[in-house]
């Protein structure tokens, strides 16, 4: 079943600026997962499977608790979509040389095809989305993004204030 697409943002920004782009985030972050889930399908499937497969393919294999800790997800979640992806037969647990009992999770070759493919469809909808942007621009944007996460791992430089 689809969902209906999240509402426009129409409500005036409080607090300045750094408000602003912290509301811009999140409705861009609900809009964007609700176009992922048109442009994927059943194919792609979930949030998490889409980003445990990816990050697979692209930083090499990891283990159960690694693939939670990146995640902030609890190692139980992160079993559960590594089962789902290895009995879809996109990924498959082998034996790691450094523990004996946590097995490497390692994407199989339909998996990475389903990346390559799942990529493929990023490159044109994000063209079609965004591709007026300004390359300076979206360096400015990315440089501003990722100095706020930043901001928010610092837990005692927000934490303070509570």
């Amino acid at each position: 079943m689809r969902r209906r697409a999240p509402r426009r943002l129409k409500k005036a920004h409080a607090q300045g600026e750094l408000r602003a782009v912290v509301d811009e985030t999140i409705a861009l972050f609900h809009r964007v997962r609700w176009v992922a889930e048109q442009i994927y399908g059943e194919e792609g499937r979930s949030v998490p499977r889409r980003g445990v497969l990816r990050g697979l393919v692209r930083y090499g294999a990891q283990t159960v608790p690694q693939l939670a800790k990146a995640r902030t997800a609890s190692r139980q979640h992160m079993q559960q979509v590594v089962d789902g992806l290895a009995a879809d037969g996109l990924v498959a647990l082998v034996t790691n040389p450094r523990h004996l009992r946590s097995r490497l999770v390692v994407a199989t070759a339909p998996g990475a095809a389903l990346v390559r493919r799942l990529d493929e469809v990023d490159v044109r909808v994000l063209g079609a989305a965004g591709g007026h942007l300004a390359r300076a621009d979206l360096a400015v944007t990315v440089r501003t993004l990722k100095a706020l996460r930043q901001g928010f791992e610092l837990t005692p430089r927000w934490q303070r204030v509570l």
